[in-house]
């Protein structure tokens, strides 16, 4: 569901979808598996920061299959048009991409290519990036959980509805606690930074989901865990042209 990794196939229902996001966390971890994986393949090849930078940037993407990115430019379409609540959601179920949506998108790729193309790799910020993949995604999940949703229809709403909270929200916690640990202790400025830069993704998601839509949706989770993740990478970069 959240990603292209190849897994069996189930029949969804009430009973087994009550883990369903345990799981995302998981997503992230192999993202930053693949982030390692991939600065290896650079080292053997003696790849340059450019495609270094496309890797790094593009990973993610192909993990995910863009559902996030998908709710990031809707969400951009919706805002932009300073319509009502109400017209925003309409806005949101529009399969269709608008003017602002696609500009919004290629800012993203380009901010993060850039920040990637100069980011000071080493062990330690190469760990942060790939924790802050779990990190994103725990919140992400959080949020699901927790923040008041839109409507009582969709499949934001199946995941709270069918979801056993307390224990997926244990779950969360326990990965955004750990991964918030270990960015502590490879890096703890930078790791201050990247939380610092968390929290006001969150601060914002909340405001504008509650004052722009009347609560969240599954396209503004997407939207918080693409800009949180840009957000920390723009971070991390910066303080380690400070540290290095």
């Amino acid at each position: 569901m959240f990603s292209r990794i190849p897994v069996p196939q189930v029949e969804w229902n009430g009973e087994n979808m009550k883990y369903m996001l345990c799981g995302f966390p998981v997503v992230g971890a192999f993202v930053g598996l693949l982030l390692w994986v991939w600065m290896w393949i650079c080292g053997i090849f003696s790849f340059g920061q450019a495609v270094r930078a496309a890797g790094l940037t593009v990973i993610p993407v192909f993990v995910s299959g863009g559902i996030h990115l998908e709710g990031f430019c809707d969400t951009s379409d919706a805002l932009a048009s300073r319509a009502a609540p109400e017209k925003k959601r309409e806005i949101m179920k529009d399969p269709h991409i608008g003017a602002f949506g696609g500009m919004a998108l290629g800012l993203y790729f380009l901010l993060y290519f850039a920040f990637c193309f100069e980011l000071q790799i080493t062990l330690r910020s190469l760990a942060l990036l790939s924790l802050s993949h779990v990190l994103s995604r725990s919140a992400s999940g959080l949020t699901v959980i927790f923040f008041p949703s839109t409507k009582n229809e969709g499949l934001l709403r199946s995941f709270r509805d069918t979801a056993d909270k307390a224990a997926a929200a244990a779950v969360l916690f326990i990965f955004a606690v750990a991964s918030m640990t270990l960015m502590l202790f490879f890096l703890p400025v930078a790791a201050l930074v990247m939380l610092f830069l968390l929290s006001l993704a969150l601060l914002a998601l909340y405001l504008i989901s509650w004052r722009q839509f009347g609560g969240m949706s599954g396209d503004l989770a997407g939207w918080f865990l693409t800009v949180a993740e840009l957000l920390m990478l723009i971070g991390l970069t910066t303080i380690m042209k400070v540290l290095v």
